[in-house]
């Protein structure tokens, strides 16, 4: 799994069906102890309703065609949970609150 921060969107007017009415986010990665961008962005498909500059949860590969409505959309990475606070080490790193 990837934790990142949504960063833009895709628009397509053309594309697979399976496609349709499915949103495409730009996703650049973080590093989980300092949410510092790290490497580089890619697009996935939301399967939550993340927006703006949220920090979500993406899986890649066979994990992403098995997010729930995925199995039959031509993904390499999905987008399947907004993130409310990450705890490393008794540390609150992040909070979706503050």
């Amino acid at each position: 799994m990837i934790i990142g921060k949504i960063v833009g969107n895709v628009v397509c007017t053309q594309k697979d069906p399976t496609l349709v009415g499915r949103k495409m986010l730009v996703v650049q990665p973080v590093d989980l102890k300092t949410l510092e961008a790290s490497g580089s962005s890619f697009v996935a498909l939301d399967g939550v309703g993340a927006g703006d500059t949220e920090l979500v949860m993406v899986v890649g590969g066979s994990s992403a065609r098995m997010a729930d409505g995925m199995s039959q959309t031509p993904t390499d990475r999905s987008i399947i949970g907004i993130i409310d606070s990450i705890e490393i080490l008794g540390e609150t790193v992040f909070r979706k609150d503050q």
